[in-house]
């Protein structure tokens, strides 16, 4: 497994990491869960990515007691703050209660007292930014945060953030999770140079566009018994837009380039998003401990231009990547 520096921090991550976002508390029973768990951790993986709302709070939960008994030292736990954690007007958003609320919360479930990163989930436009920003840096200073970043942010969004921190003398943002792929490409036209230019690394999720990368969904077949498309409860409304059957059929030409290249299509797709030095990881999700062990033997693979060409090619007119696709409701859910 290789390690990156997480923007232009000082920490280093696991290039691939493991989220449980969908999976655990809800998709797969606890049982799976911890195997997927550890199976990460004997392939290397030393970063796990996690958020408050993701199943109510037991993927935290289940999170926390699979990493029981490891070295807190030798892990990076990220999660994040945002979306609704209860019926009160205060319980979402970025404000100061909530945050502060919050992370208590995720503490308590993870099982640990502190995280190495905490994340802006979305950007609260009923906050103001400095309230959010001063909330984020007063748990930084009392050692419950060590780095603090955003999800789905603008790049306006997140320039103005580096601004004000900086001139407020508060933690900078180091890190962006976005969804990006080689079919969700949005971040790339204003996004990634943004971040590029202010040290922000990138901490992508879907890197296999909800498995449709990895060629199991085939154009005119129903989708395999089991998989996130059937499963009506915690995942199919999002596989849902990435199976139309241009996508599909576009993506199973990437087949012959993934076994020229020894590679299985999973592989494929995490090393294309690991091909951009923007990007710091790249999370990866599974319902089965193989697929973590398919998905890690991404890890130092490099693709040379020739290769990065034939995906463009084959992916061609289904690539989405119009930057108005990033955004935050207007007001909080």
């Amino acid at each position: 497994m290789q390690h990156r520096f997480l923007g232009r921090s000082g920490l280093q991550v696991s290039e691939i990491a493991y989220g449980n976002w969908i999976t655990h508390g809800s998709q797969v029973e606890e049982d799976a869960a911890r195997a997927c768990v550890h199976a990460a951790l004997d392939a290397g993986i030393t970063t796990f990515d996690t958020a408050d709302v993701y199943a109510g709070g037991r993927a935290e939960e289940v999170l926390g007691r699979a990493l029981a008994g490891q070295r807190r030292d030798g892990l990076e736990i990220f999660t994040k703050v945002y979306w609704p954690m209860g019926d009160g007007v205060n319980d979402r958003g970025l404000s100061r209660k909530h945050i502060v609320r919050s992370i208590e919360g995720s503490l308590r479930r993870l099982g640990t007292d502190y995280v190495d990163l905490y994340q802006a989930h979305r950007y609260d436009a009923q906050t103001p930014l400095e309230e959010t920003l001063r909330a984020f840096d007063d748990l930084v200073r009392a050692g419950k945060v060590l780095y603090v970043g955003v999800s789905e942010w603008t790049a306006a969004q997140i320039r103005d953030a580096v601004e004000l921190a900086d001139q407020l003398g508060f933690d900078r943002l180091v890190s962006n999770q976005p969804q990006y792929s080689a079919l969700y490409r949005v971040i790339e036209a204003e996004v990634v140079p943004t971040c590029r230019e202010l040290g922000i690394g990138q901490v992508v999720f879907s890197p296999i566009a909800q498995g449709v990368l990895t060629g199991k969904y085939r154009p005119g077949q129903a989708p395999p018994e089991g998989s996130r498309a059937t499963d009506e409860k915690s995942g199919a409304a999002f596989v849902e837009r990435f199976t139309t059957p241009e996508i599909l059929t576009a993506v199973q030409d990437l087949r012959p380039i993934a076994e020229d290249l020894g590679l299985s299509m999973a592989q494929l797709a995490v090393a294309w998003v690991l091909a951009n030095d923007n990007v710091s990881c790249a999370i990866i999700g599974a319902s089965r401990p193989e697929q973590v062990r398919d998905n890690v033997g991404a890890s130092g693979v490099e693709l040379d231009a020739a290769t990065c060409e034939r995906i463009d090619t084959a992916l061609g007119g289904v690539v989405r990547n119009d930057p108005a696709l990033t955004v935050s409701p207007a007001t909080r859910p």
